[in-house]
């Protein structure tokens, strides 16, 4: 067992301690200036049914933050089990779509496909929040499809099973 308060002192503690809640596995996307543009995010959920409205997180440190902030509209791909490649991908890097099946909707935004569902959405609104962002979205579409979801848990990526 182990028992902190959150301080800079430990930070890597405090982090580790995160990663025990089990995510889902997300790619955002966007149009920037350079052309289009990922991330992957494991930051990501529902707000409010009425109206449809996510959130997600990038870290102010990441090189691609100020360009999701920036953005009018964004994706969020929520990736199957099968799409962990993708997923180390973006993590990495944000502008190599070429390994992907992909195209860009009327607002220019890069959308992959497949994934088990997609969230097409306009920037609501960004909240400051300590190291990293808060980017609200509206949803205005929703693209959903069957399938297993990929998860991360304590930095390593998995699968669920559906059937326990």
């Amino acid at each position: 067992m182990t028992n902190f308060t959150p301080s800079p002192d430990h930070a890597a503690a405090f982090r580790a301690a995160l990663g025990l809640f089990t995510t889902g596995v997300t790619i955002v996307t966007a149009k920037s200036m350079r052309g289009p543009l990922a991330m992957t995010v494991n930051s990501f959920t529902s707000v409010s049914l009425d109206p449809p409205l996510i959130l997600w997180c990038p870290a102010k440190i990441s090189a691609r933050h100020d360009a999701f902030v920036a953005a009018k509209h964004f994706a969020v791909h929520l990736l199957c089990d099968d799409q962990i490649d993708i997923a180390r991908s973006f993590a990495r890097q944000g502008e190599d779509f070429s390994n992907l099946e992909c195209r860009q909707d009327f607002h220019g935004v890069p959308v992959i496909e497949p994934c088990l569902a997609r969230f097409d959405c306009t920037t609501e609104q960004i909240v400051d929040a300590g190291d990293h962002s808060i980017v609200l979205g509206r949803v205005h579409r929703v693209t959903a499809h069957e399938g297993r979801p990929l998860t991360f848990h304590a930095g390593r990526f998995g699968g669920f099973d559906s059937t326990t």
